[in-house]
């Protein structure tokens, strides 16, 4: 038809489909929002880094990251107290840095 000759003329690409479907598509699945090392204290609140300072042997305070927001924790920075830090992703450096601390990593789903 000639409305369909202007079209294809004019503005090619407008009928037709392209690429995949992805059925049910969940966009939250790969949601991840990270945060550094140097940060942890800052995003702990007050208090948490004097009670690291002065904890005695196997009393670290517990800092939870998924509760404030945070999936991951990154290697950037810093730490020399230790602390215990529940997250979903840790990666390598961020781990070795808490470990060498007296800390631990604790995965959470």
């Amino acid at each position: 038809h000639h409305y369909r000759i202007r079209y294809d003329k004019f503005h090619p690409g407008y009928f037709g489909k392209v690429g995949m479907r992805h059925f049910h598509l969940m966009k939250n699945r790969k949601y991840c929002s990270v945060t550094n090392i140097d940060k942890l204290f800052n995003i702990a609140g007050d208090g948490v880094y004097e009670a690291a300072k002065n904890a005695s042997d196997g009393k670290a305070p517990v800092i939870d990251l998924v509760s404030k927001g945070y999936f991951k924790l990154l290697g950037n920075g810093q730490i020399n107290v230790p602390v215990i830090v529940k997250a979903k992703f840790f990666s390598k450096l961020a781990e070795k840095k808490i470990k060498e601390a007296g800390g631990a990593c604790l995965l959470t789903a």
